[in-house]
């Protein structure tokens, strides 16, 4: 699958909700309360926030990125491509599309995390130029 090849990027609508969460537990990510349909359209309703999907020409939704930006730190999260569609680009316009996004909000820096086993996708952060720092990451659910 080519990425140029019939891939669109385009911003999330609400009636993609059930596609995209499919998406990211085919692809092992954790769905958390904060990835509820009601938190995703909060995020989303936030201009500086953004949900992008990468969909093929017959409509299915092979990719997804949130960027987010508070004013002060932007961060990228959920990045996944269906592994079938993985290694044609998709995930690279997708992080190209989001970080325009970010920066034309005003951001100067973007995060992200990855955890410390996952070599495939720091390689691939590494190759767009994003730098590991030595951080303890602290977190606290409410």
């Amino acid at each position: 699958m080519k990425a140029g090849g019939g891939i669109r990027i385009r911003a999330f609508s609400a009636d993609d909700y059930e596609d995209v969460i499919a998406l990211w537990r085919t692809c092992g990510l954790t769905i958390k309360r904060s990835d509820s349909r009601a938190e995703i359209e909060k995020l989303c309703a936030m201009a500086s926030n953004r949900l992008l999907v990468a969909e093929t020409n017959d409509n299915h939704i092979i990719g997804a990125v949130i960027g987010a930006f508070d004013g002060r730190r932007a961060w990228i999260y959920h990045l996944a491509v269906l592994p079938k569609a993985r290694r044609s680009g998709v995930a690279t316009r997708l992080m190209r599309e989001i970080e325009k996004h970010l920066r034309a909000c005003g951001a100067v820096k973007v995060n992200l995390l990855v955890e410390p086993e996952n070599m495939t996708a720091r390689r691939f952060y590494e190759a767009l130029g994003f730098a590991a720092v030595p951080f303890a990451f602290f977190t606290k659910e409410f």
